[in-house]
């Protein structure tokens, strides 16, 4: 049921609007909960490689500290340049209160 799926923490690791950077395997990956939904995406910006957890989200978008380019958290699109490569997307799972990532 769960194969593939890689424990990253518990909900409350994961506060509304914060940006959380965790591991899965030796990939980075980029949690963000809006509205008590967790959505995630991979960390390294995909136009030079920024750290998007050290961002700022606005809305559904986190901002690249690097050059400004945003990604919405809930798909992985970039949605404003520089970049124009969309991140990968990871599925969430809830197990009690822990959470899992897999990637999509």
């Amino acid at each position: 049921m769960n194969e593939g799926y890689v424990k990253v923490g518990q909900l409350n690791d994961f506060p509304s609007g914060i940006l959380k950077k965790v591991q899965v395997g030796r990939e980075e990956v980029l949690v963000v909960n809006i509205n008590g939904t967790l959505h995630a995406i991979a960390n390294a910006c995909t136009h030079r490689g920024g750290p998007l957890n050290e961002g700022e989200l606005e809305r559904n978008n986190v901002i690249c500290p690097y050059h400004g380019g945003q990604f919405d958290v809930t798909t992985g699109k970039a949605v404003s340049p520089p970049p124009t490569k969309d991140e990968a997307k990871f599925n969430v799972q809830i197990q009690g209160s822990d959470v899992l990532l897999k990637k999509a």
